[in-house]
């Protein structure tokens, strides 16, 4: 017995030897990819601002005539609107479609449940870009092609499933058993969801709204293919900016438009970080669970 301990102390510092390599080298690409990330953003933000930049490491001059430029030129005003307007939307309609459906989900068992939730799935885990045409081809046939209200349609088809399947889960892990006393001093099934699992639901509806709200800014491949002029969210106005005129816009344009959606991204997480720590969401789950 004494033999094999000693063979066991002496195994533990080779073991902690051993790891060290690989954990300087798991930080040294951390590093490099964080550095790369850096440098092009950098870059990016620098080119914004740049008057002529050829090569050199820095520009001549800087100006800031190139945002009050692409400004006037695709309108950003309008792209803007159009794009808080159509992830305000589709978050507000997500939530409102999704959570009951996970509550549903959660609390009802039905021939074909396991079916339900697979076909939830399949619009998140599946490229965008297969079920866009068929829908975009819908929109059209229909007139809604080129409008907000297609735009808004056809984000709702991830969006809705993410908020269920956000949800569903959250909604498990709170005790029936509330839900059942509440019942039995009178409340209606009203008053149920909007008195008592609303509060328990806040931090996961939140959780979920601001990953919808982040997924929806940034949707292309299903805005491009039914949004036209007048229904561009940012992310489709700086590739059309990019291949318009086949490519003949200055490459400052395209460069402070995309400072500006890095920093409306930012802005989103920012004030949704502020409302929602993601800490809380598996305290409140966990709360709910001991309950």
């Amino acid at each position: 017995m004494a033999t094999i301990e000693k063979v066991d102390t002496a195994a533990g510092p080779r073991r902690r030897l051993a790891a060290a390599p690989s954990t300087w080298v798991v930080w040294f690409l951390v590093a490099v990819f964080f550095v790369f990330l850096v440098g092009i953003l950098v870059s990016v933000l620098v080119d914004s601002f740049a008057g002529q930049w050829f090569g050199t490491w820095w520009p001549a001059e800087l100006t800031t005539d190139w945002y009050a430029a692409a400004w006037d030129r695709f309108d950003l005003t309008h792209v803007l609107g159009v794009t808080l307007g159509v992830a305000t939307a589709v978050v507000v309609l997500s939530v409102l479609i999704g959570v009951p459906a996970a509550y549903l989900l959660a609390r009802r068992d039905f021939p074909g449940k396991r079916l339900v939730t697979l076909l939830f799935l399949l619009p998140i885990i599946i490229p965008p870009i297969t079920y866009g045409i068929p829908l975009a081809t819908v929109m059209y046939n229909m007139g809604l092609g080129r409008t907000v209200t297609a735009v808004v349609l056809v984000n709702l088809v991830p969006s809705v499933p993410f908020v269920i399947l956000t949800m569903t889960p959250f909604i498990e892990q709170i005790n029936p058993a509330i839900e059942n006393a509440a019942r039995m001093c009178g409340a209606t099934m009203r008053h149920v969801f909007l008195r008592i699992l609303a509060p328990l639901l806040v931090p996961g509806i939140l959780a979920s709204a601001i990953l919808v709200l982040v997924r929806t800014v940034g949707m292309f491949e299903l805005t491009f293919l039914v949004s036209g002029p007048r229904s561009d969210t940012l992310v489709v106005s700086i590739y059309r900016a990019m291949t318009s005129a086949g490519g003949a816009e200055a490459r400052q344009l395209v460069s402070s438009m995309a400072v500006l959606y890095t920093g409306t991204m930012l802005v989103i997480l920012i004030v949704a970080l502020r409302f929602i720590n993601p800490t809380q969401l598996v305290a409140r789950v966990q709360d709910a669970k001991d309950d």
